[in-house]
Order: C-alpha cells, then sequence, then structure tokens
C-alpha cells in the first residue's frame, strides 16, 4: 500500500501573529514553523501503516525551500520519502492542483491530508484534489482501517459520528481522533540522522490557476477590561448585560 501524506508549514500556534504591507500580507519575521497538527495526526497514522501492514509513505508539500526542515521532521518521525513541489502555496485551487499531479503520477493508494491547516483554516484542498481526480472522499476522519482495497472509516458529523465502508483509492481529510495527542511521534536521534540520508524531490509546479487572494487581514480586536459587579448588584448586571454587551 503506498500512502502520500500531504504536509502543511503553518506557524506554531503560539507564534505571535503580525500582517505588513497595509495588512496585506503575512509578517514571517520570528515565526517558527511546524507540521500542520492535522496533518501530523495523519503522518501518525500513515506510519501506523508502514509498521503494521508494510505500507510506504511519501510526504508532499507546496512550497519554496524554507519548507523543507518541515518535511526533514516528517522523514525523522518515518517517512520514507519526501517531495517539495517548488511553488508558493498562493491559494486552495492551486495547491490542490499540485498535489492532484503528485498524486496521478505517483499512483497513491491512500491520501491523507489534514482536514484544514490551522493558519488559514480554509478546509477545502482535500475535497477539491479528489474533484479533480475523482477519488473517493472522506473528510473529518477520526478512524481509519484498511484491508486489500476495503476501507472502514469513522468520521465526525453535526451531533455524533458516523462510520462508513469505502474502497481505495481514497483521500481522507483527517483530524485528532486518526490517532491521540499521546501517539504523536517526537523525532529521536537516530530517526533526525536518517532523515538526511532519505530522497526529497523537488518538483517543479504545473500552470495552475489562481482564483483567489487576500486582500486584508484583520487581528480580533483586543479584549476589554473586566467590570466586576457585586454579587448582590443583580439590577446592574441585568443592565449591563442588556445596554453594553447586549447579549440579553
Amino acid at each position: 500500500m503506498k500512502i502520500l501524506v500531504c504536509i502543511s508549514h503553518v506557524p506554531d500556534t503560539t507564534s505571535k501573529i503580525n500582517f505588513v504591507n497595509g495588512d496585506s500580507e503575512f509578517d514571517t519575521n520570528g515565526v517558527q514553523y511546524v507540521i500542520n497538527p492535522n496533518d501530523e495526526f495523519g503522518l501518525t497514522r500513515a506510519i501506523w501503516f508502514q509498521e503494521q501492514q508494510g505500507a510506504t509513505v511519501t510526504v508532499v508539500n507546496v512550497g519554496g525551500p524554507e519548507t523543507e526542515p518541515t518535511l526533514r521532521k516528517a522523514l525523522a518521525i518515518g517517512a520514507n520519502e519526501a517531495i517539495r513541489v517548488n511553488a508558493t502555496p498562493t491559494d486552495g485551487f492551486f495547491v490542490a492542483k499540485q498535489l492532484a499531479e503528485v498524486i496521478k503520477n505517483g499512483g497513491y493508494d491512500v491520501i491523507i491530508a489534514g482536514k484544514e491547516s490551522l493558519d488559514y483554516n480554509g478546509g477545502m484542498v482535500p475535497g477539491m484534489i479528489a474533484g479533480i481526480l475523482g477519488y473517493n472522499f472522506l473528510n473529518s476522519c477520526t478512524s481509519l482501517t484498511v484491508d486489500g482495497t476495503s476501507v472502514k472509516a469513522v468520521r465526525e458529523i453535526d451531533g455524533g459520528k458516523e462510520t462508513v465502508a469505502t474502497t481505495l483509492p481514497l483521500i481522507i481529510g483527517g483530524q485528532k481522533g486518526l490517532v491521540e495527542e499521546k501517539d504523536l511521534r517526537i523525532p529521536n536521534m537516530r530517526g533526525i540522522m536518517t532523515a538526511r540520508t532519505k530522497a526529497l524531490t523537488i518538483l517543479e509546479p504545473v500552470d495552475a490557476t489562481v482564483n483567489t487572494k487576500a486582500v486584508k487581514f484583520e487581528k480580533p480586536a483586543p479584549k476589554s477590561a473586566v467590570k466586576l459587579i457585586a454579587a448582590d448588584n443583580l439590577d446592574e448586571l441585568i443592565n449591563l448585560l442588556h445596554n453594553e454587551a447586549k447579549v440579553i
């Protein structure tokens, strides 16, 4: 079984976020980047298939040379090889076109992507890839088992979970539940050293239309000062909730 894990290179969630050029561009200065958390759950599940069922695991990213440390970390965790499409990930459709081309040429059975990246939260790339290629697709996937070409999966739906059966080839949008946080792998020294010798292939992008662009970013308004009301002053509390907070 050949598994492709799509990796997004995203800012660490503890990073302080700023924008430049009239709030039209993200300021990357001083920002630490990591594997997108939803993708890391998928990568860990792929390594499980590697260890239990002899699968080969390839990781892929659309980005410039600055994303290679993130790919090397994925290799250190256990992926067999990595691919970087040498292009700026301008929008979801552009990224989906690049990944679809890699998938088409690589003959992968299972493609695992995070249901969304934690930078722009678009949540559209896995579904777009499936639409381009005509592959089966499951989003918000929390459990995945593969037996030959048969697949059983569980995904989150409003108010519960749904168990489905499908067949390969398959694209999933994964999230926490594919593995738990305690099961995530931390690269050890042997893995880091081995990652240096694993193949990292650089591909040039295919032509694709860029359909969207960021016009302006806006950070949430800072939290206002807290007003403390005496426990026995219910009239004042109701007045503030009704006239100032406007929640009742």
